[in-house]
């Protein structure tokens, strides 16, 4: 997906150890039966758990695609893992689609998600497409949004909590004390402010790199 020289050891590191602590505060509920979301069809569990696991997995993948080296030193590996990455990406992304739009926490929520998932399904299909036709330029800028999209479930949970305290007038005065009204504007501004930060920031970010593909390192990169 991406290279040595934009990404430090520091910051790969740090990256590991928040994917590492998060997974493993959100896999457990999900391996034994359990879940954090109410359930509003018949498939929405089943969806649920189906995506959970294979993001999870996505997102240790996508570690492993921006270490530092990485590609450089074992291409082979770098391939291998973003396969990985891609096979379960693109079906948590679909199943993304289909409970997000179902959430029970809002409309603002549910239009964030389905908007998210549609996103990360597109940056990753787009961007292994281009890689399998050898533009290796539009892939790294497509997979690192990916990637970026995948991770943004962990600024997702930063920003909620947040709003929940900083908005607490408005359960009042908006809502009128409605409780599940203001958790559906918080999980939603939430959600939203998640994705498209982090989003925005590394597309301001890639806008102000140089092109750094060239003709050996394509062919040293060729899926």
């Amino acid at each position: 997906m991406t290279y040595a020289s934009p990404f430090s050891t520091r910051f790969a590191t740090a990256l590991a150890v928040i994917v590492a602590g998060f997974l493993a505060y959100s896999l457990p509920p999900y391996l034994s039966g359990g879940t954090r979301v109410p359930s509003t069809f018949g498939l929405h569990y089943p969806l649920l758990v189906a995506h959970v696991l294979l993001a999870g997995v996505a997102m240790v993948c996508a570690v492993g695609q921006i270490w530092p080296g990485l590609r450089r030193r074992h291409p082979k590996v770098h391939r291998r893992t973003g396969r990985v990455y891609v096979a379960t990406a693109i079906p948590a992304a679909v199943c993304a689609i289909v409970i997000g739009a179902a959430t029970p926490f809002g409309p603002i929520l549910a239009v964030s998600d389905v908007a998210l998932a549609a996103l990360w399904l597109w940056f990753t299909v787009d961007g292994f497409i281009a890689a399998r036709q050898r533009r290796y330029t539009v892939h790294r800028r497509q997979m690192l949004s990916s990637a970026t999209l995948a991770f943004s479930i962990i600024t997702n949970r930063i920003w909620t909590p947040v709003l929940y305290v900083c908005l607490e007038p408005l359960r009042d005065s908006v809502f009128g004390g409605n409780e599940e009204k203001y958790v559906w504007l918080v999980a939603g501004v939430g959600a939203w402010l998640g994705w498209t930060i982090p989003l925005l920031a590394l597309r301001v970010w890639l806008r102000r790199q140089p092109v750094a593909i060239t003709d050996r390192s394509a062919r040293l990169s060729r899926p």
